[in-house]
């Protein structure tokens, strides 16, 4: 009866130590999605209520409809995935070699591009505007998609340097001296034994460029036109100078949330797996 007593109470400890801020934590920051949803789903004369509406009485998706109807959001969707696509395939390129670079080779000036690289993500994106504006528009590519690229990869890199370069410090070089002795180059020993062990890291990296470059506002804003409107610009302009049309722009963030999900949900063990890398030595 004691032990049944002990263990009721531990039990309720337990629920107000551990699950109830849990529960709270959880209920914070999942709210704003609810509501986001919420909002997207209400009739208009719900949606203009002076009653708080929770739940529609009686949900619809004309906001959907008129969202790829009228307003046309495939278009910057695709701009989107476009260049959130490009800016990752050649930022992972460029920092998978540098880092390798950094990480097996000693040559003067490695610390020094090293901390470079890090001071890079230490200044604010807007001290940049102006001349990434002036060298994309001598090189002609302005208000076009590679203007975007270019400029993503200028805060994407650096960061995935570092992050592939710790992992690839961990990685002992007798993998690649071993493969060496046996008849393969540096190239090869490369392709056929480290890139493997290196996905789950490249797959954890390439999520954050994809993402940094998928939301990115400042630079798409600054960069871009009417016919190649990324997805943060599209919904900006639907937030007008007499009004906000709530249903679009509620309806557009569900959208817009949409793909990074569903690269969660089906790179969670390997995304997981190459944040933790390298954390813990043993």
């Amino acid at each position: 009866m004691q032990s049944i007593v002990k263990h009721s109470k531990y039990s309720l400890k337990r629920i107000l130590v551990l699950y109830l801020p849990l529960a709270i934590v959880l209920l914070f920051l999942l709210f704003p999605y609810y509501w986001t949803l919420v909002t997207s789903l209400k009739p208009n004369h719900e949606l203009y209520s002076t009653q708080v509406v929770y739940w529609p009485v009686a949900p619809t998706l004309n906001a959907y409809v008129q969202l790829f109807g009228q307003f046309n959001f495939l278009k910057p969707m695709w701009n989107s995935f476009v260049v959130a696509m490009i800016t990752t395939a050649l930022s992972l390129t460029v920092s998978m070699l540098a880092a390798y670079s950094f990480s097996r080779f000693r040559y003067r000036g490695r610390k020094l591009l090293m901390v470079l690289f890090l001071t890079n993500n230490m200044f604010p994106t807007v001290l940049l505007l102006i001349p990434l504006f002036t060298i994309m528009r001598q090189m002609n590519i302005l208000y076009t998609p590679a203007s975007l690229v270019l400029s993503y990869t200028t805060f994407t890199i650096p960061f995935s340097v570092w992050l592939l370069n710790g992992y690839l410090n961990d990685l002992p070089m007798s993998l690649e001296e071993a493969a060496m002795v046996d008849g393969a180059n540096r190239v090869q020993a490369f392709m056929r034994i480290i890139f493997p062990v290196l996905i789950p890291c490249l797959l954890a990296t390439g999520v954050y460029i994809f993402m940094q470059s998928w939301n990115e506002y400042t630079f798409a804003v600054l960069f871009t036109n009417d016919r190649n409107r990324t997805v943060p610009v599209a919904l900006k302009s639907l937030i007008g100078q007499f009004g906000v049309q709530w249903e679009l722009l509620t309806a557009g963030g569900i959208i817009t949330v949409i793909p990074v999900c569903f690269m969660f949900f089906f790179a969670q063990k390997k995304l997981v797996a190459g944040l933790t890398s390298g954390a813990v030595k043993g």
